[in-house]
């Protein structure tokens, strides 16, 4: 008698890792571009909020920087416009050191019960070099932003 060996099939080769591994592998790519598709859309929402409260605060010390006090005064809110006369904010600023440039540093805006406010942060470099930093409040009144010393 002869030994006649038993034929054994070929095993079928195990796919379950690779599925697994193709099915983490796209649910990780739709994550990451969700994740980047919401950072750029809160990047511009935020910018979109804060943008135009330091636009406002620019042109205020561009105005203040240039000694056009009259336009600086024009940017002020009605609270303080109300309590100084032009005459007296002109002395005022007038009598202050120059500033010979600054550099906004941060911007916050909130909206408490419908009053929207804001503050935005400045660094500024007076004309004999002393450095400071300053945080300048805003209000928005009629659909524009207005310093509130």
């Amino acid at each position: 008698m002869t030994y006649e060996p038993m034929l054994v099939p070929d095993r079928k080769p195990n796919r379950t890792t690779r599925t697994v591994l193709i099915v983490v592998g796209a649910v990780l790519l739709v994550c990451c571009l969700g994740g980047v598709c919401g950072g750029f859309w809160l990047f511009r929402t935020v910018n979109n909020a804060v943008g135009p409260a330091r636009e406002a605060t620019a042109a205020y010390l561009d105005d203040v920087q240039a000694g056009n006090y009259p336009g600086a005064y024009g940017r002020l809110c009605e609270k303080v416009r109300d309590g100084m006369p032009q005459e007296e904010y002109t002395r005022i600023q007038s009598a202050q050191l120059k500033i010979r440039s600054y550099e906004i540093t941060g911007a916050s805006v909130s909206n408490y019960n419908g009053r929207v406010s804001g503050a935005v942060t400045v660094q500024m470099v007076q004309e004999t070099g002393g450095r400071f930093t300053q945080t300048v409040p805003l209000a928005k009144e009629r659909g524009e932003w207005r310093v509130c010393q």
